[in-house]
């Protein structure tokens, strides 16, 4: 679309963009290089929101997300697009499963934790006799039908056990979400396995079959990919982006409503300032969105959407950040890390060797190795009350166990994520679906976030371009009718 399908009589049409996390930036990037004049307002001091860069002991990390889903285009095509290149592959390393207080290496042949290949799973001594042997009853039970949607621990340890699901499964559906398995939605959270269960007669029957049309897609890359620096680079890179294409980013402008005005256009209502959009994108968390919307949701008729955002669950983690003398770790830290099955009753959820993982953090600083560790997932966090010193020994304590660690952090930071990752439980889509017809009363406005279609990076950009995407076919069709003038 052109910047004369969205001018009226000579002037560039406006959008407000609310929020500045990487689905704000990458709808205000979309939107300026169409041809819109946007002003994208944070709440916060910076742009970023969950993907932020730090220092500990002088070298940088990354304080949020540390990796991008190589498998799906968004992510990799926005950081070329702000400039940043191509991606970086993290070398070749075995990730790890701490199980019944040993360290096991993750078994291959699997989708998000469900086996396809019984093989590596047994040789990975994962799970006990009794578990492998109900994991083989898959093969002979007859069909279950996944309905509308369904809890996806719920259905695998119906066709599996639940041992495979509190060992295997729960640990890596909870590095994503920091959620519980048996509430997370098979659907909305890892809809190609909901697809293959619809369609198969046996689950493990469609994890063959998914993978084998991954492999045919020549799928065999890196699963993720990082940034030289740190993925906090890439909301600072699509930021300057927006400026160099016009836009304007504004920081401590936290939003409080917005309304329709009489001529079809906006105001967006600041703490000292009211300003005039032709249409707006909300991209914050939902209980922020919810209460931006409310006013002009409710005077349309939409009310339903405001609700319904109200009503999304977050859970809330930490993130420990310890750099180590790499003298006193040498020969302890292998592989890229671990994943800890919250049915151990461990303190971490995962530590992820940072200088294993990625050259950049490892050449930093060639006489220090630095790791980090997760703590809190929805329903368990309790822990998250205390103070970092304590959320800092409870991590030593859980790698001296699992890996022999004695050795003290010369520099320790904890990076608290309170209500970071919202909850996807069963019916999400339809909640979603929900919020989505009722904002659609009201043209010129958009939502788009981590809420709506994935939590992951490529998935909130895909939403994000969703959202810039419907905008701009708004504009384009009120070309010249004077709103927001």
């Amino acid at each position: 679309m052109s910047a004369a399908d969205i001018s009226a009589g000579g002037s560039r049409r406006h959008a407000a963009v609310i929020g500045g996390g990487i689905s704000g930036l990458a709808a205000a990037l979309r939107l300026a290089r169409a041809g819109v004049r946007v002003t994208l307002l944070e709440s916060e001091g910076h742009v970023g929101g969950k993907l932020r860069t730090g220092e500990i002991a002088g070298m940088p990390v990354d304080l949020g997300a540390e990796s991008v889903l190589a498998r799906r285009p968004e992510a990799v095509e926005l950081a070329r697009a702000a400039g940043l290149g191509d991606l970086l592959r993290p070398p070749a390393a075995t990730a790890m499963l701490w199980n019944r207080g040993e360290l096991r290496p993750l078994p291959t042949g699997h989708t998000m934790g469900v086996p396809g290949d019984l093989a590596p799973l047994a040789a990975s001594g994962i799970l006990s006799a009794d578990g492998l042997a109900r994991v083989a009853q898959d093969a002979e039970l007859p069909h279950t039908d996944p309905g509308e949607d369904v809890a996806i621990g719920a259905y695998i340890a119906e066709r599996m056990g639940r041992e495979v699901v509190d060992r295997l499964v729960e640990p890596l559906l909870g590095g994503v979400y920091a959620g519980d398995a048996y509430r997370i939605s098979m659907r909305a959270a890892v809809p190609p396995l909901f697809e293959a269960a619809r369609t198969h007669r046996s689950l493990g029957e469609g994890v063959r079959e998914l993978q084998a049309r991954a492999a045919a897609r020549q799928q065999t890359g890196p699963v993720f990919l990082g940034i030289e620096g740190g993925i906090g680079r890439l909301p600072l890179a699509v930021a300057d982006a927006v400026r160099a294409a016009g836009g304007e980013i504004r920081t401590h402008a936290p939003v409080t409503e917005i309304a329709r005005t009489a001529g079809g256009g906006w105001l967006v209502e600041l703490a000292d300032e009211t300003l005039a959009a032709d249409a707006v994108v909300v991209a914050t968390p939902a209980p922020a969105a919810a209460r931006i919307v409310a006013r002009a949701c409710r005077a349309a008729g939409a009310g339903a959407a405001a609700d319904a955002l109200a009503g999304v669950e977050y859970a809330s983690m930490a993130l420990v950040t310890m750099a180590f003398r790499r003298s006193e770790v040498e020969g302890l830290l292998h592989g890229s890390g671990f994943l800890v099955p919250p049915v151990d009753g461990r303190k971490i959820k995962a530590s992820t060797f940072s200088s294993n993982k990625w050259r950049w953090n490892a050449d930093a600083d060639p006489d220090l190795f630095v790791l980090r560790t997760s703590i809190g997932r929805y329903g368990d966090e309790g822990d998250l009350t205390r103070p970092d010193a304590e959320l800092v020994a409870m991590s030593l304590k859980d790698l001296g166990d699992a890996v022999g660690l004695a050795a003290a952090p010369v520099e320790s930071r904890v990076t608290r994520w309170d209500g970071g990752l919202p909850q996807y439980p069963v019916g999400h889509l339809a909640r979603v679906a929900r919020i989505r017809e009722h904002v659609a009363r009201l043209p010129g406005l958009e939502v788009c976030g981590a809420v709506y279609d994935g939590v992951g990076i490529p998935a909130c950009v895909a939403s994000a371009h969703r959202a810039a995407d419907g905008l701009l076919a708004t504009l384009a069709e009120g070309a010249g009718d004077g709103r927001g003038e």
